[in-house]
């Protein structure tokens, strides 16, 4: 049942990160941190990976795995040089991208353990 709703929560969730990575909404909620947004990062790249995995339908987990984050990676990236190109309130920054790719790498992590473990 999930799966026909996969298309749509991705849409909205790509296009609210989108217009978060590219618009100035003010500060975020402070988690305590000197690194609170490298944290937002993370998580949002995870969850975006995780999205991703459960739209794409594959026979092949790995490869649902490579697609998911491969494109994830090449998102963040995109986001990150359009900060530098159309805003001129944002500044890329390389330790964001590292931030994104840390949290694809989380999720995949995630998925593998449940590929072996074979969970539903």
């Amino acid at each position: 049942m999930l799966k026909r709703f996969s298309l749509p929560i991705i849409l909205v969730y790509v296009l609210a990160l989108t217009y978060g990575s590219l618009s100035n909404i003010g500060k975020v909620p402070e988690l305590g941190f000197s690194f609170d947004d490298k944290i937002y990062h993370f998580l949002a790249y995870a969850i975006l990976t995780l999205l991703l995995f459960n739209y794409i339908i594959t026979t092949n987990v790995k490869l649902n795995i490579l697609l998911s984050a491969s494109i994830a990676i090449i998102y963040g990236i995109i986001i990150e040089v359009l900060q530098a190109t159309v805003t001129d309130f944002r500044t890329p920054d390389y330790y964001d991208v590292l931030a994104n790719t840390a949290g694809v790498l989380f999720a995949i992590i995630l998925l593998r353990i449940k590929s072996v473990l074979k969970l539903k």
